[in-house]
């Protein structure tokens, strides 16, 4: 059976900048603190929502125990360990240990050329490499492949997996994950990176959800988690119509590409609400401004987020 530790609503944190650029740890701390008082389930640190391909080694390490410090085992602290081959995640491992994680999320290896084979002794290898709890991070947009069903149920039934987070967007390989995964005896446990159909992954069967629209509102993700729970479909779909109002947010921005939308638009809600300092993003990205942060202040306020 899948572990009952890794469950429920698990953003994925964003990584607060100065306006020179440095780490806000002043604001990731607040921003920690945010979740817990909304109820979360867990917390999932240095992922694609945390900037974690632009940070270096100090900076990570900082992120991270910054959140093991401020969650003070509350809950589980997943740590990002996404490196481009395998030695260079091992080491990223390790360092998540030292650090007091709970869990550590890694990607098949990118950059590096290899195939599904190569792919599995990838985790193989990863999973040996310490006694924390592995879960594969399914993101092709990030590494331009698709981890394969079949495997990743393989690697859960050899105990080489805890679970998958899946980033992928497509909805019916996620369901299908979720079929065999049941049919195996659940040794996974599959949370969703999807922002507006999580109810409709928890009415599938997904143990969890990993929003990053959770960080700007994570109690409304843990109403919907909570109203899933009882069975109150009509709650759930209420609650996920407004978060799917929320998440307009990500479309106001124009004129420009890559992380500086989706992760430029978290931050500066966040911002408004008050929670981190400034909007800054991981250089070369930048920062959302103009009629676009308006716009987004606009949507926030309509979600009773502004005080």
């Amino acid at each position: 059976m899948s572990n009952p530790a890794f469950h429920g609503i698990v953003p994925p944190l964003v990584t607060p900048l100065t306006a020179e650029g440095e780490l806000d740890l002043a604001s990731f701390e607040r921003l920690v603190v945010r979740q817990l008082e909304g109820g979360v389930h867990g917390l999932f640190v240095l992922g694609s929502s945390g900037e974690v391909g632009y940070l270096d080694d100090a900076q990570r390490d900082a992120v991270l125990r910054a959140a093991v410090h401020v969650a003070g085992g509350l809950v589980p602290v997943m740590a990002g360990v996404c490196e481009t081959s395998t030695r260079r995640v091992v080491g990223q491992i390790q360092a998540a240990v030292a650090a007091g994680a709970d869990a550590i999320v890694a990607t098949a290896p990118f950059y590096v050329r290899t195939d599904d084979a190569g792919i599995e002794r990838h985790f193989r290898a990863i999973g040996s490499a310490s006694d924390l709890p592995v879960f594969a991070y399914d993101v092709p947009v990030r590494v331009h492949v698709k981890l394969d069903t079949d495997m990743l149920v393989r690697l859960g039934t050899d105990g080489v997996l805890a679970g998958v987070k899946d980033s992928s967007g497509d909805d019916v390989s996620f369901r299908r994950l979720l079929a065999a995964n049941r049919a195996a005896g659940s040794p996974l446990a599959l949370f969703s990176g999807h922002e507006v159909v999580v109810d409709g992954a928890l009415l599938w069967g997904a143990d969890g959800a990993v929003p990053g629209l959770g960080n700007v509102d994570p109690a409304g993700y843990v109403r919907l988690w909570d109203a899933a729970q009882a069975g109150d479909w009509v709650a759930a779909r209420a609650e996920q119509e407004r978060l799917a109002a929320l998440f307009e947010i990500v479309f106001q921005p124009t004129g420009m590409g890559g992380d500086a939308v989706g992760l430029g638009a978290f931050k500066t809600a966040l911002r408004a609400i008050g929670t981190i300092d400034t909007n800054v993003m991981c250089a070369p990205a930048p920062a959302v401004e103009g009629p676009a942060v308006d716009a987004i202040e606009e949507i926030v306020k309509a979600a009773g987020l502004l005080v």
